[in-house]
């Protein structure tokens, strides 16, 4: 294992070294504990010459995906809770979040899980449970990580996972943010449209139609634009409903081959979730962010952070910019002809960044694998 990896490892507590150092962190409750403080291993990663680590091929190589938004289900974590250090970060999350993640996650009700407020920390804190899973069941995949992304939320999870925060604080950053946005749609009808296209599909002109469709309508400032680039002629929009009515009804006019609408509550990843953008900044603004320890890619531009400040500055910016997955999904796997792909891993419920990694590049997607979240303790380790 190269040493910036043995210190990343660390970072998230699967070490018996000392912590990265102390945080200012001072907006969760009382009572909100350092959960890297929980995850301490009871072995010491081994560390070896970065030059040994040069020489890992490709193949030997790992990136991990974090979902977002979308992929929550009643029964996430049943899975995970045989595996060390699972339950604890649960008991963490119930003391930074007021309320019984656990509860909710395991049994419940669909409509309480799927509450924006509600599923962004569910999923956050599921993926990095499955990551505990995966380092107990291939710790080799978490030594030998070269990169990790998250979608939407998905991108705070990776960041703990890479040590640029604490597991606390980057809950409570997704607990504010969770809660911002669920206020800022309740605010104004909007919502999310999955749109597969064409070639020749116009997705900018589209939304330009929405708009003025909009403005017949009396309603001023209408939103309709790309939120999520997905993969090659694969987007969804956001903004008012009465624009994204529009869109369905007139679908063929615009080369759409489907749309969907998505079970979110607003237009994530628009100027409609301005209201949430100081609350998260704020909340930032407060935590002790490092520069992570292994690659991360930003949503907002596709490219791996560089700089602390620009993780805050991004993350905040990124409430109200499209998701650019696919542009991320290129950085991460351009290579030479004939180089091997690394093994990829999705940690977190459901299957969609695979989907979607397979839509993007057929090749990357014959090394991926699922964590699984939702299996019986029996079956755990047949997903991997």
């Amino acid at each position: 294992m190269s040493v910036r990896v043995a210190r990343a490892v660390r970072a998230w507590g699967w070490g018996t070294s000392g912590r990265r150092g102390a945080s200012n962190f001072r907006l969760p409750p009382l009572g909100a504990v350092d959960v890297a403080e929980l995850l301490r291993d009871a072995t010491a990663a081994e560390e070896v010459p970065q030059e040994a680590a040069a020489r890992r091929q490709p193949g030997q190589c790992s990136v991990l995906l974090f979902p977002g938004q979308g992929s929550q289900v009643v029964g996430m974590g049943r899975g995970l809770l045989r595996y060390p250090r699972v339950r604890e970060l649960y008991a963490a999350a119930r003391r930074v979040l007021g309320y019984d993640l656990l509860e909710l996650s395991l049994h419940g009700p669909q409509e309480d899980l799927d509450r924006t407020a509600h599923c962004q920390p569910a999923v956050f804190v599921a993926s990095l449970a499955a990551v505990e899973k995966l380092h107990h069941l291939q710790p080799a995949v978490i030594e030998n990580c070269v990169a990790a992304a998250g979608f939407s939320v998905g991108e705070f999870a990776a960041l703990v996972f890479a040590g640029a925060m604490e597991f606390s604080e980057g809950l409570y950053a997704v607990k504010v943010r969770a809660e911002a946005m669920q206020e800022a749609s309740e605010a104004v009808p909007s919502g999310m449209l999955s749109v597969l296209g064409q070639p020749q599909s116009k997705f900018t002109f589209a939304c330009s139609e929405a708009r003025e469709h909009c403005k017949t309508l009396g309603i001023e400032n209408p939103v309709c634009e790309v939120a999520n680039y997905l993969f090659p002629d694969c987007r969804v929009i956001s903004g008012h409903l009465e624009a994204l009515q529009f869109l369905q009804k007139n679908s063929s006019k615009y080369h759409f081959t489907r749309t969907k609408r998505l079970l979110v509550s607003g237009g994530f990843h628009t100027r409609l979730m301005e209201p949430a953008v100081e609350p998260l900044a704020q909340a930032l603004k407060a935590i002790d962010v490092k520069k992570p320890l292994v690659p991360v890619h930003s949503n907002v531009s596709g490219n791996r952070y560089t700089h602390p400040k620009h993780i805050q500055k991004l993350l905040v910016q990124q409430v109200v910019s499209p998701v650019k997955w696919e542009q991320t999904m290129h950085a991460i796997y351009q290579r030479k002809k004939g180089t091997e792909f690394p093994q990829t891993f999705e940690v977190g419920p459901g299957k969609q960044l695979g989907t979607i990694l397979k839509s993007c590049n057929l090749q990357a997607w014959k090394s991926y694998s699922h964590v699984d979240v939702l299996a019986a303790a029996e079956d755990t380790d047949q997903d991997l």
